[in-house]
């Protein structure tokens, strides 16, 4: 068993290389991409602005807000009266979710709109820092995500403070349920207390909103049922791909990963296992940004920048350990072994 995740974690690490190399010269670096504080939050202004101004009125041509008016419209008393896959503004998320929104929906919907923004855009603030601001925002896909407000960005964000807060996991879980699958990354790593906080947290949650809300919480299901066969395929705004395709690729990035300390697949394959990968869902990827090295990863997750690089695990349980003997004087051979210690497992510079 240890001999084929070993293989494993080599082929991974053989395609990761690969595609690395592939996109050297290609891409810009991060740091090529940054600009200063204040010119990302002047764009972040005129972003809020554009959005709240072409929210109204709501569905003309160019509008924003088209996802964002799916958690507007939703009611407590009938949460789910718009729920079919295609319908413009479905809502289908759990009713815990719903509860949650609900204060915001008392407001106008212009006014609904400056505040819900204003989070998505606080959001994509959070993945970037400051100096990435205006890549992220010009970022296609986060221009389509903000545009469009749907809750891809507070995902992100979720599963990235899941690392030191795994009870964030729960707006995941509560929402749109596969991205879920990131919680395999504790499994894999025997990380059982944070993995019981994360599904203990949404259980308390899921209780007491069922509690308060019973019959709503029995018709999600039902919708959840009814759109898994509905959307299995996609549609014409998201990634052709089916999730049952794309579940089992998920999977694989998280043990990878896990295996070898490298908290950024996390994010990625989480995208990957969405439900539907709407275009604007791929701004999922800024959540790649705070997990590497030097940008956030020892704030996030300490415990993985502590390992000083990306390793593969059972090879570092299994590998020889270093003779700390001291060699003998003259060049002689020391006592117990040879004059150099047996290297470790794996480069010994850093990488992403």
């Amino acid at each position: 068993m240890t001999s084929a995740l070993l293989a494993f974690d080599r082929a991974g690490d053989r395609l990761f290389d690969s595609l690395r190399r592939a996109a050297a010269g290609r891409l810009p670096s991060l740091s090529a991409l940054e600009t200063p504080a204040w010119l990302g939050l002047a764009v972040a202004i005129a972003a809020w602005a554009a959005m709240v101004l072409f929210s109204e009125p709501w569905g003309r041509l160019w509008g924003t807000g088209q996802d964002a008016r799916c958690y507007y419209q939703a009611t407590l008393a009938d949460p789910y009266l718009h729920s079919d896959w295609n319908d413009p503004i479905a809502y289908v998320y759990s009713p815990a979710f719903l509860q949650l929104v609900t204060p915001l929906t008392a407001l106008p919907w212009q006014a609904f709109m400056a505040a819900w923004t204003a989070l998505l855009l606080a959001a994509v603030r959070f993945l970037t820092g400051p100096r990435l601001l205006v890549a992220g925002l010009l970022f296609p896909f986060t221009a389509m995500e903000v545009a469009g407000g749907n809750i891809s960005l507070l995902l992100a964000a979720a599963i990235v403070l899941g690392f030191r807060c795994p009870a964030a996991w729960s707006i995941v879980l509560l929402t749109k349920i596969t991205p879920g699958v990131g919680l395999l990354w504790f499994a894999v790593r025997r990380e059982w207390r944070a993995l019981a906080i994360a599904l203990g947290a949404t259980a308390v949650i899921a209780a007491g909103s069922f509690v308060l809300l019973p019959d709503q919480w029995r018709t999600w299901v039902e919708v959840v049922a009814r759109n898994v066969a509905a959307g299995k395929n996609g549609t014409w705004a998201s990634l052709p791909i089916p999730l049952l395709v794309r579940l089992p690729l998920a999977v694989a990035i998280i043990v990878w990963g896990a295996r070898t300390d490298r908290a950024w697949t996390v994010p990625l394959a989480s995208m990957v296992a969405l439900p539907a990968v709407w275009y604007g869902g791929l701004s999922m990827l800024l959540a790649v940004i705070p997990l590497l090295p030097g940008r956030g990863l020892e704030r996030y997750a300490p415990a993985v920048a502590a390992a000083g690089r990306p390793r593969t695990r059972s090879a570092t349980i299994t590998a020889p350990a270093r003779n700390t003997a001291a060699p003998a004087q003259n060049g002689a051979a020391a006592p117990n072994g040879p004059a150099s210690a047996p290297p470790t497992a794996g480069p010994t510079t850093p990488a992403a």
